[in-house]
């Protein structure tokens, strides 16, 4: 993205680093604000959590509200920030997060989604806005406008897809179209770009070259940076410093694509996936459980802080509107968030077909024929996020409806994530796909072969060493039969009062008695703060593997 057309997307860096050389003018104001915010955003996230309601959701509304504070100073929302400093690592831990063979096993669903259906929001928007919108928008306005609310948030979706136990396809399929639905959206907005600018449609050649090189050069930077990250871990022992060239990763990957005008979105999505399915050979077991709670606690943070912002803009979108009243503004908005939602849902039963006839037919992957009810939750997930805001901020300024595009991205994504994602529970529960995942017989199934394996290890060890160590591997051999016995196998109900649920409440009353022991000591002066932290951490990871059968 970039603040210009002329100005290319690779040189992204510099005007990010003015914007932060003005605000450090004003250091202390600007610490103000950021703790400001993110207590908000700890405070919000926590009554969304009590209200069981997606928190981005909130967090939205709750910065809407906190906009209408009287002289509460303006926090504008640099496009330049939000493409350099939230995207890559929030597309980075998404894409270390995601399974590549379920990914790649639903490339093709996710494909419809993230590509045809872009272009044919795009095409669907540029008719809507030509024939009922302002007259300021004609075809070529109108495929601007499409390009630049085409990229859907799934964050929402995917939160709330998770705890109602919706099928895990379809999670997936949402999961994949968010990780690429930006880069493509970016892509229209490129060719939107160059039509409105200087009045020239890319070719059909061009178009297909255009798209070759994003995908071929973003996928190629990312996986080339996954790799030396690898091998540089391998030279590397030390959790801190591994987690902090972790975090460079994501935005070396996304301003090394961005220098040879390749997909940045790619790179980095492209590096997370490669270094997700490495992490267990790259990183020890520390550093792992390390890395796992600092991207957790970053993750949440941007999230929170991005979708505060959101809602903080309304302020500034209401400024740059000059000569229309608020009441058609806002009706504008709901004909562009009504169309949004009527193109998704057109396109996803009749894509979904399509989809099913190529990995049936073409693939040969055997997939269940794609129920309209499931098809209906996927089209209601059209949710819009920063991506979309931050792409219309980020409109020169010679483009004439630049306000007036900005207005209707904000009303899409307030209406979008408010109306759709505040729906989407009932809408899941009402079709009957709520809880319906039955029990993860991949998951009980692994359970069971590993701990099987390390029972005929011990086993055959004790044979090897003799009485002199045969408690040790007795007592071992005991709890691995215990943690077996817990495993329930696909099919069988589960049992709640059986011995393998009364020896883990029996374990973890234990460990919670040597932890009140362990404080006592610590109280009473016998023991120093140091001691009590490495024995506490030790209980720590005990009662957590207590908690779960394996």
């Amino acid at each position: 993205m970039r603040k210009s057309h002329s100005t290319p997307t690779g040189k992204m860096l510099y005007p990010t680093l003015r914007y932060a050389a003005e605000m450090g003018g004003n250091l202390h104001s600007l610490e103000l604000v950021l703790m400001l915010l993110l207590a908000f955003v700890a405070s919000i996230a926590g009554v969304a959590r009590r209200w069981q309601k997606p928190y981005p959701i909130v967090l939205v509304i709750g910065g809407l509200l906190l906009s209408f504070v009287p002289h509460l100073p303006a926090i504008p929302l640099n496009p330049d920030i939000v493409f350099l400093v939230f995207l890559p690592p929030l597309l980075y831990s998404a894409a270390w997060q995601t399974s590549w063979r379920d990914f790649r096993f639903n490339f093709t669903s996710i494909a419809m989604l993230a590509v045809g259906l872009v272009a044919f929001t795009v095409i669907g928007v540029a008719w809507v806005a030509n024939r009922w919108l302002l007259k300021e928008f004609d075809w070529r306005a109108g495929v601007l406008l499409g390009a630049v609310v085409s990229p859907t948030d799934a964050i929402a979706a995917s939160a709330i897809a998770k705890r109602l136990g919706l099928p895990r396809r379809i999670v997936d399929v949402l999961e994949g179209e968010s990780l690429l639905n930006d880069a493509t959206g970016l892509l229209a907005l490129e060719f939107g770009l160059d039509l409105m600018l200087h009045g020239t449609a890319p070719t059909v050649t061009g178009g297909v070259l255009r798209l070759l090189w994003l995908v071929v050069g973003g996928v190629g930077v990312g996986l080339l940076l996954g790799i030396i990250f690898t091998r540089l871990e391998h030279w590397i022992d030390d959790g801190p410093v591994e987690i902090a060239l972790g975090l460079v990763v994501p935005y070396g990957a996304y301003l090394a694509a961005e220098e040879v005008r390749a997909s940045g979105v790619l790179a980095v999505v492209a590096c997370g996936l490669y270094l997700g399915q490495q992490s267990a050979r790259i990183f020890s077991p520390q550093v792992r459980m390390q890395a796992y709670a600092v991207w957790e606690t970053l993750e949440f943070t941007l999230n929170g802080l991005v979708f505060v912002l959101i809602g903080l803009q309304l302020p500034t979108v209401l400024a740059g509107i000059k000569g229309y009243s608020h009441m058609e503004m806002i009706r504008n908005g709901i004909i562009l968030s009504v169309a949004l939602i009527v193109l998704r849902l057109v396109w996803v039963a009749p894509g979904s077909r399509v989809a099913y006839f190529i990995r049936r037919h073409l693939l040969r992957q055997h997939v269940p024929y794609p129920a309209m009810k499931a098809s209906f939750v996927v089209g209601w997930t059209g949710m819009r996020g920063v991506v979309a805001l931050a792409a219309a901020l980020s409109l020169p300024e010679e483009i004439q409806q630049k306000n007036l595009i900005v207005f209707l991205t904000f009303c899409v994504i307030f209406v979008t994530l408010v109306l759709q994602g505040l729906t989407l529970p009932k809408v899941i529960r009402a079709l009957g796909l709520d809880n319906i995942s039955g029990p993860d017989c991949e998951e009980n199934e692994a359970r069971k072969l590993v701990l099987e394996e390390a029972l005929a290890y011990l086993q055959e060890s004790r044979d090897r060493a003799g009485e002199h160590a045969g408690h040790a591997y007795e007592d071992l051999i005991h709890q691995y039969e215990h943690r077996l016995e817990a495993v329930v196998d696909c099919g069988e109900p589960e049992t709640t009062e059986g011995h393998s649920h009364r020896y883990r409440e029996v374990a973890l009353a234990a460990i919670h008695t040597e932890r009140n022991a362990l404080l006592r000591l610590r109280d009473e002066g016998r023991i120093s703060d140091e001691v009590q932290r490495k024995i506490e951490r030790e209980l720590d990871l005990s009662e957590a593997r207590r908690e779960s059968p394996l």
